[in-house]
């Protein structure tokens, strides 16, 4: 005969014990514990609410026929950080992909402790994970060791995977209509300059030092095991914004990605431009703005995940 299934969740021994809050937050402190149930009760944090060491377990927890105190409390821990394990890996998939899964689950475990979850949403979850790479990734070796190339990789990709989440679980351009341009060649040269674009909220720049956007559509378009050669490193430019609830990924040349910082900050046209004028230098002549700026403003205008309008005369 199959035996009963176990009690849950684990309860405090009897009604004059520990009100119901001090026991939730206990077990909190205990089962999060990275070293286990015995240290975690150990530790301060949990004597704070209930002081029960690992050998008074029961105290508070009752045992089963079949498990102790301390290994009915281990399911529950090695619940908690399964399921933080797995939400980490829906935010970074072609990451998780890229890596294998054991060793990304062990970056990732290894993030938890040093960036545990603090709010009672676990949207925010993975917010530190690109910077916690970055301050623990190896030691180089050489000028341009394998390890410290991999590293950066690494490093653009959950940068990248990061901020498609964010822009999806933010505001965004749903029902936006295209911004209607003004026709530039029939305004006076000192009305258009002054023109300030206001960016759409959603709108994110990024630079990177590794093709990650292309690697990232490579590794979304098939289920087959991946063949990955390492790429060659180079500066990447990509705007990230949504629409339709849809988030969408434009690559971008260095001349649309300064221009487009500066007017997301804030800058007037003129300003932007002498900006960028400024940036480029002697190879600005090879952009033929006089034929760049219409087409790239009108593009921008028409994907209405850009902009969500301008203030300035148009006239």
């Amino acid at each position: 005969m199959n035996a009963p299934p176990e009690p849950s969740p684990p309860a405090a021994t009897s009604s004059d014990g520990p009100d119901l809050g001090r026991v939730q937050r206990w077990m909190l402190a205990v089962v999060t514990h990275p070293d286990g149930i015995d240290e975690g009760a150990d530790a301060a944090e949990a004597r704070r609410w209930i002081d029960a060491g690992a050998g008074q377990l029961e105290s508070v927890v009752t045992r089963s026929r079949r498990l102790s105190a301390s290994e009915r409390l281990a399911i529950y821990g090695n619940a908690y950080y399964a399921r933080l394990l797995d939400c980490l890996g829906e935010v970074f998939p072609v990451l998780r992909r890229t890596l294998g899964e054991d060793v990304f689950n062990g970056f990732a475990f290894d993030y938890l402790q040093a960036c545990p979850s603090r709010t009672y949403t676990l949207n925010h979850l993975g917010r530190e994970f690109p910077d916690y790479l970055r301050r623990t990734r190896p030691a180089t070796q050489g000028e341009a060791g394998e390890n410290d190339d991999w590293a950066e990789f690494l490093i653009d990709l959950a940068r990248l995977e990061w901020t498609i989440y964010d822009v999806f679980d933010g505001p965004g351009m749903e029902g936006g209509e295209a911004m209607e341009l003004p026709d530039f060649a029939a305004m006076e040269q000192g009305n258009w300059i002054d023109l300030v674009f206001r960016p759409a909220p959603c709108l994110r720049l990024l630079e990177f030092t590794y093709p990650v956007n292309a690697h990232f559509t490579e590794v979304r378009a098939t289920d087959d095991e991946l063949n990955l050669s390492f790429p060659e490193p180079g500066r990447h430019f990509v705007a990230i914004s949504r629409r339709d609830y849809i988030v969408r990924r434009y690559p971008l040349s260095e001349a649309e990605f300064l221009l487009l910082g500066a007017l997301a900050e804030g800058a007037s046209l003129g300003d932007a431009l002498e900006r960028l004028l400024d940036a480029l230098g002697d190879s600005v002549e090879e952009l033929k703005l006089e034929e760049s700026l219409p087409r790239w403003f009108q593009y921008w205008s028409a994907e209405r995940c850009f902009f969500t309008g301008i203030e300035g005369s148009v006239d």
